[in-house]
């Protein structure tokens, strides 16, 4: 077939697109430069995120997509249009088939939005697939067999719990609070303590850097520039991880209840098999130092980082794709 089949994992903060026989071919910020009334696409993606911070009047950078949901349509459509022509180059004659992931909480409406907007973006078809089952078939977990499988997809706009057995989720929980959330904790500790205020951007750099969800035992430091919010200066500040780490804790107990949530909603046979085979962290979130470890002492489950964490999303959409025919007669929850 002349038509490609392309896999996209449309999150609050990155775009991840794989397409079938090319592997991963997208990994850009899911952010979209417009002009000030909102008519005109300036860029997207990684143009449009060197922009951030640094724009004049007449420029907005946005983000389209907000807790895993699509906020802004026209935004999303435009971003969408963007990387499917990417990927698809000079051969345009013949319309994609694209499959999407989307939150496992998300209503009919943002459902049909998300389909909508692939569409008119030139999709010829357009498949939705629940995120922790994607990041479950991207992990390499063993879906299609009568034990219990529990993921927990830590993303920019939403964290995704699932306990998945028989190809379909047994029990699933949806929170919207991720890395952004992560980051705007950070900002806001940074403001309270040092009174010294910082971008979206900078707070994200200090999570990566020096953020951890248990201290670590070497304690790491970094210098933080900013504007003071005393003299409106430019100002530098020293923030310890131990700093960082005690900022994010609120933020990471919304997602250990969510997750101590499905737990208890999980039948007794499944729940034995998540406590003998523990959860697998996915998403950008998991890379957080310490996650696991933090996750396992509220729960008393050990829990496991999957391999390349960030992408397992995307890559779980795009082995869903070449199994599809398979996936669909085991009754897998595509819509």
């Amino acid at each position: 077939m002349l038509a490609k089949k392309i896999g996209i994992d449309l999150g609050t903060s990155t775009v991840l697109i794989y397409v079938r026989g090319e592997g991963i071919v997208v990994n850009e910020p899911s952010l979209v430069a417009v002009n000030r009334d909102g008519t005109r696409i300036l860029a997207v993606g990684g143009q449009a995120f060197e922009m951030v911070g640094r724009t004049p009047e007449t420029i907005q950078v946005v983000r389209p997509m907000r807790d895993g949901v699509i906020a802004d349509f026209v935004v999303t459509e435009g971003m969408l249009h963007y990387f499917i022509g990417k990927v698809q180059g000079r051969n345009r004659l013949f319309k994609p088939e694209v499959m999407i992931c989307v939150p496992s909480g998300v209503t009919s409406v943002e459902r049909r939005a998300v389909t909508e907007a692939a569409i008119s973006a030139g999709a010829r078809q357009a498949w939705l697939i629940d995120e922790p089952l994607a990041a479950a078939i991207g992990a390499g977990l063993p879906i299609s067999e009568p034990r219990g499988n529990a993921v927990c997809d830590i993303g920019g706009g939403t964290t995704e719990i699932a306990v998945i057995s028989l190809s379909g989720m047994v029990v699933a929980h949806s929170v919207r609070s991720g890395g952004n959330r992560l980051d705007e904790a950070v900002m806001a500790y940074l403001k309270r303590r040092h009174n010294l205020l910082i971008g979206e951007r900078t707070a994200e750099e200090i999570k990566i850097a020096v953020g951890a969800a248990v201290a670590p035992r070497e304690p790491l430091s970094l210098e933080v520039k900013g504007r003071d919010l005393v003299s409106g200066l430019p100002k530098n500040v020293v923030v310890t991880s131990g700093e960082i780490t005690d900022a994010l804790q609120e933020s990471l107990t919304v997602i250990v209840s969510a997750v101590r949530d499905v737990l208890e909603q999980t039948p007794p046979e499944l729940a034995a098999d998540i406590y003998e085979r523990g959860i697998v962290l996915t998403g950008g979130g998991a890379q957080l130092r310490g996650m696991e470890r933090y996750l396992s002492m509220h729960t008393g489950i050990p829990a496991i980082v999957a391999d390349q964490p960030q992408t397992c999303v995307v890559r779980g959409t795009g082995t869903a794709l070449e199994q599809f025919e398979v996936l669909k007669r085991n009754q897998l929850y595509l819509r």
